[in-house]
């Protein structure tokens, strides 16, 4: 083999090369969770979404941008308290791109992670500042979820020039103070539960007693119903008798001898065994015509 066969096999194999290359620089793909900004010459032409798409080479461009959920996390953000206590605090912040966005994001930021550097940490910061500066350090304690809930809602105010950035979240993920005010604010914390128990056994106490004196005064009042009932009873008992005494006393004066009838009726038969001289034979009085 001579030379110019060799420099043409060297050229036409280079020539392969070189359109395999801009052939297979014709095509992309673009995965789902993300969207494909294209440009040409450098300038925004359009938002390719996910799927096979084709670009012309040295002419288009496509720079990937993710519009899935993600989360980013903050550590130990130094702010001060109200109360003058400083804290370094980890937050995360949960965000999503806006599909219809991405053109705008890119225009602005180029790419997430710069619009994370740029835009969301440092409004993000400024913000838990500002909030954690209306809050003592046993109150953010204390209120741990309403201080997550105002940061929150100072986070989503402040990314409102931005429109394409979707808040999903912010959640405060660690607050430290200093060793020894932690150590404050745990014997606070204790203290606060003890005088609670106390308030809550004192309040128990109550109830019982509470509880004691109705009963006392449930079984006091039985016991008067119950005398007043025997009371009753017994009264009208003793005017039943006493009604049957007059009714008896009136029939005896209507009729006298209801008494002699009485003595027949008890008596069995037999006279006494021992009469005195000139005596009434007993129970047998024989009223007069």
């Amino acid at each position: 083999m001579n030379l110019r066969s060799v420099f043409g096999l060297v050229l036409w194999s280079m020539i392969g090369f070189f359109s395999f290359a801009l052939l297979m620089g014709t095509f992309y793909t673009i995965d789902e969770g993300e969207r494909g900004v294209v440009l040409s010459y450098g300038k925004f032409e359009k938002i390719a979404d996910a799927g096979l798409h084709f670009k012309i080479p040295m002419v288009n461009k496509v720079v990937k941008i993710p519009v899935r959920t993600t989360t980013g996390t903050l550590d130990k953000v130094f702010a001060y308290s109200s109360d003058q206590q400083p804290a370094d605090i980890t937050v995360s912040i949960t965000l999503a791109v806006s599909e219809s966005g991405v053109g705008e994001l890119y225009q602005q930021f180029k790419n997430l992670d710069n619009a994370y550097q740029l835009a969301v940490i440092p409004l993000v910061k400024q913000e838990l500042k500002t909030v954690f500066g209306q809050y003592t350090a046993l109150r953010a304690v204390q209120q741990r979820e309403k201080l997550n809930i105002d940061v929150e809602v100072a986070v989503e105010k402040i990314l409102q020039p931005y429109p394409y950035l979707i808040l999903r979240g912010v959640q405060i993920e660690n607050i430290d103070y200093s060793k020894a005010y932690e150590q404050t604010i745990e014997d606070r914390m204790k203290a606060e539960v003890e005088v609670e128990r106390y308030k809550q056994n004192l309040e128990r106490e109550k109830v019982e007693a509470q509880i004691a004196i109705t009963r006392a005064q449930a079984e006091a009042a039985a016991k008067v119903k119950f005398a007043e009932g025997e009371a009753k009873a017994i009264a009208l008992r003793a005017q039943a008798e006493a009604q049957a005494i007059r009714e008896k006393s009136e029939a005896l004066k209507e009729n006298p001898n209801i008494i002699a009838l009485m003595q027949a009726e008890k008596w069995n038969g037999q006279l006494p065994s021992t009469m005195l001289p000139n005596g009434a034979v007993p129970m047998l009085t024989v009223p007069k015509q």
